[in-house]
């Protein structure tokens, strides 16, 4: 699909800070777009539909796969999560430099219908880093949090299949390399 060069998607294991680097870089660089995902987690506190997700219940997710809404979607930690067809393909195709925060299997997935869509894998310094940001969260329970870093350690050997990898030793260094990689291929 014409535009698929605009198309980054941002993976890592959960509490990598993905959101918080697509955030700071977003804030400096606001002409970047980011697709909002659909989950059937419930908000968090501060959380508004259509602005972190579209929340949607476990029956209406599964009419959005089945429909073909869906690009890609995991069941993940007991909750879908999944990108929207129609986020991703409207600004495509007005030429918009987009970001997508997905799993590792969902990266996959987009890379396989987006050949021309750049993946890249954010990386804590260290797992025992990730840890401590999961457990500085203080939005899980401790099931919550050791299944996580299970997932975690599984997702972290599939970062030789992407296009690019960024260590996320701050959020600024990581936010600027993602910016340089971005500048370079879109």
């Amino acid at each position: 699909m014409e535009g698929e060069k605009y198309l980054f998607v941002v993976s890592g294991p959960s509490g990598v800070g993905k959101d918080t680097v697509m955030g700071y870089l977003r804030q400096a660089h606001p002409e970047i777009e980011k697709t909002v995902s659909a989950t059937t987690r419930a908000p968090r506190e501060g959380e508004a539909e259509g602005v972190n997700y579209y929340y949607r219940t476990e029956e209406a997710f599964k009419q959005m796969i089945e429909s073909g809404d869906v690009l890609e979607y995991n069941y993940y930690n007991g909750n879908y999560y999944g990108t929207l067809r129609a986020e991703v393909e409207r600004r495509m195709a007005a030429g918009k430099v987009t970001l997508l925060n997905i799993d590792v299997h969902g990266a996959a997935n987009i890379k396989r219908l987006y050949p021309g869509a750049t993946v890249v894998f954010l990386l804590p310094p260290t797992f025992e880093v990730l840890e401590q940001r999961l457990r500085g969260r203080g939005t899980d329970s401790e099931e919550s949090v050791q299944g996580r870093l299970k997932i975690a350690r599984e997702e972290l050997g599939y970062a030789g299949g992407f296009d690019a990898w960024i260590v996320n030793r701050t959020v600024e260094q990581a936010a600027g390399e993602l910016y340089e990689l971005i500048a370079q291929r879109a």
